[in-house]
């Protein structure tokens, strides 16, 4: 008996872990073909991605820096407490996906906005985030995030990394 109260909760933690690592959508291998033809015309050519501008509508004519917004940050910060420190450090240190340290000063900005509002086409076709997937083991979740709510993020994401 105990071995069964050992047992059922160990298979079910792993079906509930397997089923939503797989994502809420999912279609059968015959929608999947139709699926991919869609998405390759509503994005482009994956041959055409731009690994430094990502996926999205963000780009350099629409993401401008400045000095740190503090009251951005701010929000960025209380954004991030709910809807990314679950799964992300302010360190470099991985918990369930990569720490955020340096995150600014290894992708553009409009990069960022792209991938925190649109992961599932970057995670497609980014050779960064496919290696970054490799390790981590682990999707990124559509967060369904505003762009406001995106942008607030991203000063999080300077002031973490010392930009004045």
């Amino acid at each position: 008996m105990r071995k069964l109260l050992v047992i059922i909760p160990a298979f079910l933690m792993f079906a509930l872990m397997n089923n939503g690592c797989k994502g809420g959508d999912q279609k059968s291998q015959d929608d999947s073909s139709a699926t991919s033809t869609e998405a390759d015309e509503k994005s482009g050519d994956p041959s055409n991605y731009d690994p430094k501008r990502g996926e999205g509508k963000f780009d350099e004519s629409n993401v401008t820096l400045g000095a740190v917004d503090a009251v951005m940050a701010d929000r960025g910060k209380a954004i991030s407490d709910t809807k990314c420190f679950s799964c992300h450090k302010t360190t470099d240190e991985k918990l369930v996906g990569p720490g955020w340290k340096d995150v600014t000063t290894r992708h553009n900005p409009h990069w960022i906005m792209n991938f925190i509002t649109n992961p599932d086409p970057m995670i497609e076709k980014d050779p960064k985030v496919q290696a970054q997937l490799e390790l981590c083991l682990v999707r990124m979740p559509n967060q369904s995030l505003e762009d406001q709510d995106a942008r607030d993020i991203l000063e999080f994401m300077r002031r973490n990394d010392g930009a004045k």
